[in-house]
């Protein structure tokens, strides 16, 4: 058996989420409260009491679902769980995973997304970009209807066979919707996001980006950790940051990643974090591939 894990990103996160892991393992109110202790905010009060706004602004939600993943992580090694070979995150949880791997230390890692957060939130006036899943067309067809569009308009996730995300400007995003339905897509929907992220949109937060970046003592990771822009192993440190940088504004690779882990062994798959979007998005790619949650106690216990 060779294990992989995977980490969620932004729209997982929900008022009371692991409020019944919290009860059972000491661990993760004791990872959220480190995590506050970082940011100056009380992280658990917020995840318990919401209000789902405020953790839904991207600034809150990155440190939050990064921290929330990293508390499953350390609940499972405090029982020993089974060690994967090969990790990947999703957007943000690539972070989750660069942390678990040993690449960045916690707390860097809390500080780090939060200023990614606030980068990528303020690139983009709210309002003015927007985000829509497309199902039902392959990934070309989607490409094409954004190409025949005006405006700033790209696929920014592709998530699964026949699942892609696109991102780009309001109006733009609206247009390639419409050109996607022409096309025979079997549904589209609006995304509730606070930006229009992964698309040349985000290109004004790289700036501030790098510069976070240069101010965090990365290491390669423990773990192998497969990355989003191109579904590879960075090679080296400079590669790495590289890959972290360009991933703000270009698509992220799940597709691509979950075949990557697949290929270098990996036969069953544990979610890290909170929700169970990347169990679904794994089923649409191999319906045969085993896939736990561990987002509950008696998830947590049964993937042990």
């Amino acid at each position: 058996m060779s294990l992989g894990f995977v980490f969620p990103g932004q729209g997982s996160q929900t008022v009371g989420m692991l409020g019944e892991m919290a009860e059972k393992h000491q661990v993760v109110r004791e990872t959220f409260d480190e995590a506050g202790e970082v940011l100056g905010l009380d992280m658990w009060h917020l995840v318990s009491e919401g209000p789902q706004e405020r953790l839904n602004q991207t600034e809150i939600t990155q440190p939050v679902l990064l921290t929330a993943s990293t508390a499953l992580w350390r609940a499972w090694q405090l029982r020993n769980g089974g060690q994967p070979a090969i990790l990947a995150g999703h957007s943000l949880g690539e972070y989750s995973a660069l942390v678990c791997a040993g690449a960045l230390t916690f707390a860097e890692g809390v500080a780090l997304v939060h200023k990614r957060g606030k980068l990528m939130q303020e690139a983009v006036p709210e309002g003015e970009g927007a985000m829509a899943a497309i199902l039902g067309l392959d990934d070309d067809v989607v490409g094409d209807c954004c190409e025949q569009v005006d405006g700033v308009v790209s696929p920014a996730n592709y998530n699964a066979p026949s699942q892609v995300v696109i991102a780009g400007s309001a109006d733009a995003v609206a247009a390639a919707v419409e050109a996607c339905n022409e096309a025979g897509a079997r549904k589209t929907v609006a995304l509730q996001v606070s930006g229009p992220f992964h698309c040349e949109l985000m290109a004004p937060a790289k700036v501030g980006f790098a510069e976070a970046l240069d101010g965090v003592e990365l290491k390669m990771p423990e773990i192998p950790v497969v990355h989003n822009v191109d579904a590879s192993i960075a090679v080296d440190l400079t590669d790495l940051r590289e890959k972290l940088l360009e991933q703000i504004a270009r698509p992220v690779q799940w597709t691509r990643c979950m075949q990557a882990m697949i290929d270098a062994g990996a036969d069953q798959f544990v979610e890290c974090g909170a929700g169970k979007v990347l169990a679904g998005l794994i089923k649409r790619i191999d319906r045969k591939m085993p896939v736990h949650n561990i987002e509950s106690p008696e998830a947590f216990e049964a993937a042990l």
